[in-house]
């Protein structure tokens, strides 16, 4: 994300003595709390892809970490209970699931069809 720098106005003083938007590449410390903080997200991502290929997890469970979600945000979109988003990450449970419920994640997560959540990439 921007080579691990991030992009922000600041206002400073001009040579008149007036406020000013100027752009600012941020600070290093906050610069490399972001740059850690995405590496993070990767690494979670990809464990959570490694847990699906294992059959320990179900698809659900990527796409949510994918679309840097947590249970509750993604109970609030599903309009599902969070418990129930749980048991959805059970492979068993989710192979059990209807295709609305299917279709309602496939939507939540800007997929092309049921397919495309089954079948996560690398698989």
């Amino acid at each position: 994300m921007l080579e691990g720098k991030t992009r922000e106005i600041q206002y400073a003083v001009d040579e008149n003595g007036k406020y000013r938007a100027v752009k600012s590449v941020g600070w290093s410390a906050k610069n490399e709390i972001m740059q850690q903080a995405w590496e993070f997200m990767h690494e979670e991502i990809e464990e959570a892809h490694q847990w699906v290929k294992e059959g320990k997890k179900s698809p659900v469970f990527y796409y949510m970490k994918k679309n840097l979600m947590d249970v509750k945000t993604l109970s609030d979109y599903m309009g599902l209970w969070r418990f129930q988003i749980k048991r959805h990450f059970n492979p068993k449970t989710f192979n059990k699931l209807s295709a609305a419920t299917l279709n309602k994640y496939v939507r939540v997560f800007n997929l092309k069809d049921i397919q495309q959540l089954k079948n996560i990439p690398g698989e």
